[in-house]
C-alpha cells in the first residue's frame, strides 16, 4: 500500500483547480494490518497538499473492522484540520454496512473507483496487506 498519485481537477463551477491526492489500499483493513494502514494513511495525510481532496481508493480492499474504521476517522479529522476533504472510493458492501452500523456513513464522502494516472501505467502502486 502506498500513496499513489496527485492530480489537479477543475471544479464544476469554473472555480480554482482543486488538487486530488489518491491513496490506494489493498488487502484487509483490520487489527492485523493496522500498522501498515496507519503508516499509509499518515503518509498520505502528510504528503497531500493543504486543502486537497484526498481519495482513499478501496477497490482492492474487501474487509474493514473497527480498527480500520478508527484509522480512517483519524485521517479524516487530520485532513479536516488542514482544509482537506476525505473521500472513500469504491467502498465494499461490507464497508458501507460498517459505516451505517456505526452511524459514520455521513462523515465520509463516498465515490466511485479511481483510475490510475498515466504515469502509473504498468507500475505496481500498491502492496497487498499480508
Amino acid at each position: 500500500m502506498t500513496p499513489d498519485e496527485e492530480r489537479t481537477a477543475r471544479t464544476g463551477t469554473g472555480g480554482p483547480a482543486r488538487r486530488t491526492f489518491v491513496v490506494r489500499v489493498a488487502g484487509d483493513m483490520d487489527l492485523e494490518h493496522a500498522a501498515g494502514l496507519r503508516s499509509l494513511l499518515l503518509d498520505g495525510v502528510a504528503r497531500a497538499p493543504r486543502g486537497a481532496d484526498v481519495v482513499v481508493d478501496l477497490q482492492n480492499s474487501s474487509f474493514c473492522d473497527s480498527t480500520g474504521l478508527t484509522l480512517l476517522l483519524a485521517a479524516r479529522q487530520a485532513l479536516r484540520e488542514t482544509g482537506s476533504r476525505l473521500t472513500l472510493a469504491a467502498p465494499s458492501h461490507q464497508m458501507v454496512r460498517l459505516l451505517e452500523l456505526t452511524d459514520c456513513v455521513g462523515l465520509f464522502r463516498l465515490g466511485p473507483a479511481t483510475r490510475p494516472s498515466p504515469q502509473a501505467a504498468g507500475e505496481p502502486r500498491t502492496a497487498p496487506a499480508r
